[in-house]
């Protein structure tokens, strides 16, 4: 079956895959969510509007936010209280963000996977 065309840009998956380049486990999924996961536990995401949010350890995140002047990431009027948005020029700086991106890896590396909703064959 042929994947989905994702609706972000050339760049903007570039990007992302360029932050992947040292998780050779961590594959790059959806199309119009772009996502990353691992034992079932998403930890990074671009939505529909552009925005890449972080999962990340709390003291982590309080930084983050302090640091980038950014907030909570807030999908469909929900606050996810793990995850920061990152704002696009952070996003754009693969090498001041690889850091973060490696600790928010990290953190759901330590989470019990979950048991997969896929149907047996």
């Amino acid at each position: 079956m042929a994947k989905k065309k994702s609706i972000h840009s050339d760049e903007t998956i570039a990007l992302y895959n360029a932050l992947l380049a040292d998780l050779p486990d961590v594959e790059l999924k959806g199309a119009n969510m772009l996502y990353t996961s691992l034992n079932g536990h998403m930890f990074s995401f671009i939505a529909k509007d552009g925005e890449f949010s972080l999962r990340l350890p709390k003291e982590v995140l309080e930084e983050f936010i302090k640091k980038y002047n950014t907030e909570i990431s807030v999908q469909h009027g929900t606050a996810l209280k793990e995850y920061a948005l990152v704002p696009r020029s952070i996003f754009e700086n693969t090498k001041e963000l690889l850091p973060y991106f490696k600790q928010s890896y990290d953190m759901v590396k330590t989470l019990k996977p979950k048991p997969s909703k896929k149907r047996p064959a």
